[in-house]
């Protein structure tokens, strides 16, 4: 009865036929991007906990006698609340698994070419998406307001000032003036909850849409299976109700995965850490942002020189040239991979020598340039440790693509002569 007024009214079972019965892929790697969906739906509820409690300013207040600013003694001051840990915690977690899920998804749909023809918008989608998240991720660095947090967005702050023409602007425009300024904090906090999380919210809803518009990619195997792809349906389990409550139990074992290593990892001690003070030991970044952080390492500290009256400086080529770069070549990718028809079936990797190689030597730098942030330690010269970030990528691409080459051409040769 319920139903049936609710139906009358917003047509539920024309909404069920039309968008419900949609089938999903059972193949588990389709789930990366449930996981950064339901990251994200707790990402806001427990922002909007914290964001009760969070005042942005750095004036001056009383914290256990001592004169703080309000956003450091306000962080302070929800971790005393009951469970007010535990869910800035989860809050801290939540994102990194986001980010996490978020590259793995652009992984897979990478080494899979699931970004080939006609998905080369929604690829575009998810590189913004990961961008904004990682945005979302920095913002809400400065927040706790703690030695930490001021130190590791000093870095970024002098990164945008070495912006060739404008960035003297862009960086007042961030920062609202010479960081640390009074108004940094409260644009940040306006950046993190209320403009970021829109655009992510515009993103998703937008990259979903395509999604059930274009539908999956689908394993080669669906190819000799009943109703495999004929243009407007695909193999696989429907929205409703099997789909959904696989998708349910995903989000109830995440939650659950997500409150464990709240209960018992800790974050960044801003109660150790304490307010900025002068003479904050070196910091590094939580892990998303080593790669930009390992490669500035490795940019001689003098080079500089003028193009065009912009001066271009080490911040300019680590943290401006180097992620602009990788950006601009993620995001030709399906332009360059080019097919004439549709591809709607996920390609083995093991059979695309030169494409999965690259996706391998590009990992490896990556994985180089986070070494990189950890030189100091290591006790490693900036220039031996570009050598060795040039020869172990080049030597991993080139070995990978032999050693694929080979797969390959086997492959090739068994499938000739059962035929």
């Amino acid at each position: 009865m319920i139903f049936q007024w609710f139906d009358e009214r917003l047509e539920l079972k024309k909404f069920k036929d039309k968008f419900l019965t949609k089938a999903f892929p059972t193949h588990p790697s389709f789930l990366f991007g449930e996981i950064a969906l339901f990251s994200f739906i707790t990402l806001v509820v427990t922002g909007i906990f914290l964001g009760l409690f969070y005042e942005p300013s750095i004036r001056e207040v009383s914290l256990f006698g001592a004169m703080v600013p309000a956003a450091y003694a306000s962080a302070v001051r929800i971790d005393l609340l009951p469970l007010g840990m535990v869910i800035r915690r989860i809050h801290h977690w939540s994102a990194m698994i986001m980010i996490a899920a978020i590259l793995t998804h652009l992984a897979r749909i990478y080494f899979t070419s699931a970004y080939r023809k006609p998905r080369e918008v929604n690829w575009l989608i998810g590189l913004v998406l990961l961008a904004m998240t990682m945005g979302a991720a920095f913002t809400g660095y400065l927040l706790p307001y703690s030695q930490f947090s001021v130190t590791a967005t000093s870095i970024a702050y002098y990164i945008s000032k070495s912006v060739p023409w404008v960035g003297g602007w862009i960086s007042r425009l961030l920062f609202a003036g010479e960081f640390p300024a009074d108004g940094t904090v409260p644009r940040f906090f306006f950046l993190h909850v209320m403009v970021i999380p829109a655009v992510l919210v515009a993103m998703i809803g937008l990259h979903l849409l395509i999604l059930v518009k274009q539908k999956h990619t689908e394993p080669a195997a669906n190819k000799k299976r009943k109703g495999a792809w004929d243009g407007r349906r695909l193999v696989g389990i429907p929205v409703w109700p099997e789909q959904s409550l696989i998708s349910l139990s995903l989000c109830f074992f995440l939650l659950f995965v997500v409150v464990l290593m709240a209960t018992y990892i800790p974050l960044n001690p801003i109660e150790t850490y304490g307010p900025p003070s002068p003479g904050t030991s070196v910091m590094r970044p939580d892990w998303y942002f080593l790669p930009i952080y390992g490669f500035l390492k490795l940019v001689p500290g003098d080079l500089s020189f003028t193009i065009a009256g912009a001066k271009i400086t080490p911040e300019t080529i680590g943290g401006v040239l180097f992620p602009g770069l990788l950006g601009l070549i993620l995001a030709a990718i399906p332009f360059l991979d080019r097919v004439s028809e549709p591809q709607n079936y996920i390609e083995n990797p093991l059979h695309r020598p030169l494409m999965t190689s690259l996706g391998i030597g590009g990992g490896m730098f990556l994985c180089m340039t986070t070494l990189a942030g950890y030189i100091d330690v290591l006790h490693i010269a900036p220039a031996s440790m570009a050598i060795y970030t040039f020869f172990v990528t080049m030597a991993v691409w080139v070995i990978s693509y032999l050693l694929l080459r080979l797969y390959s051409r086997e492959g090739k040769k068994g499938n000739h002569v059962k035929t």
